[in-house]
């Protein structure tokens, strides 16, 4: 807490650092927090090269996962090779929207099994019907994606669904949906579904209920925000950058720097309009609490 002015959010130990891979994407949804599309450059695609001193820092720090997000993670040139040196140091979990060539590839598949830690996805099924799904997503998008959580389950990978929430929706019946469809395709019907508020498309959050940074955000019963656990590597004009979280890495103000140690001693003034989701709502964006028990075995998750 900063007495002089707006609370700030501290990060005393990196327990979960993010990796974005770019906002290109094979998909070009309307909804996209991101903006992401194909051929989109405004967050550049990183190399292993460029990765790496990062990746072994964190993990030097006893960081407990990896996590990987763009765009779509999986059509990065390179990305085989980035997930194994990842997977040779810690637990690696990967957001993807499961329709990518890479998940039909079997023996990358089964490269990624044999690594020293274990790899999870978690694919997006925005909701338990086709046509809805589709009409964001592009035609024959909700069976690919559908396809592609098979094949990876198949493949012996810890999966799990990311959905999209609706207002006044009734959560309950929604889940019961979504494990009637996970049973309809032969698939485990505890498998995790992380639900996610709408973020806002990219460019939009005006339309997102300001926070008030007057807020205590120390005060009980808040969410803990992703920014006191976690940070976000991205490569801005060539440069690896840590930003404060996965939500916000679209404002310069939430740059922490270029190391782990100055992002470390950075405060975070939580004054993004998705911030006060993440306080008031707890928006997961990893979906933590959700595979916490997959993790507790196979993913180490953070608590």
């Amino acid at each position: 807490m900063n007495a002089a002015g707006p609370p700030t959010i501290a990060l005393p130990r990196l327990r979960e650092l993010w990796v974005h891979t770019g906002t290109a994407c094979n998909l070009s949804c309307p909804f996209c927090h991101e903006g992401s599309k194909p051929g989109d450059t405004r967050i550049a695609a990183p190399t292993l090269q460029q990765l790496a001193p990062m990746l072994d820092a964190a993990a030097a720090r006893d960081v407990e996962r990896f996590a990987f997000t763009g765009g779509e993670p999986l059509i990065l040139k390179g990305i085989l090779e980035i997930l194994l040196y990842a997977l040779g140091l810690r637990p690696v979990l990967v957001l993807t929207n499961g329709t990518a060539p890479f998940i039909r590839r079997a023996h990358q598949l089964a490269m990624l099994r044999a690594a020293p830690h274990p790899a999870c996805f978690r694919v997006s099924i925005d909701y338990p019907d086709e046509q809805r799904h589709d009409a964001g997503r592009g035609l024959k998008n909700f069976r690919k994606a559908l396809e592609g959580l098979r094949l990876l389950h198949a493949a012996g990978f810890e999966v799990g669904i990311t959905r999209q929430m609706t207002p006044a929706e009734q959560p309950d019946e929604v889940e019961a949906r979504f494990r009637r469809l996970l049973r309809q395709q032969n698939l485990p019907v505890d498998m995790p579904i992380v639900a996610l508020p709408d973020l806002a498309a990219y460019g939009s959050t005006d339309s997102l209920q300001p926070p008030s940074i007057a807020e205590d955000i120390s005060s009980a019963g808040t969410a803990e925000p992703a920014c006191a656990r976690s940070r976000m590597l991205l490569s801005k004009a060539g440069v690896m950058r840590l930003h404060a979280c996965p939500l916000t890495d679209d404002e310069p103000r939430f740059d922490t720097g270029t190391t782990l140690e100055e992002s470390l001693a950075a405060g975070v003034i939580a004054d993004h309009p998705r911030c006060a989701l993440c306080r008031g709502a707890g928006v997961d964006y990893a979906g933590t609490a959700d595979f916490s028990h997959s993790y507790s075995v196979t993913c180490s998750a953070t608590k």
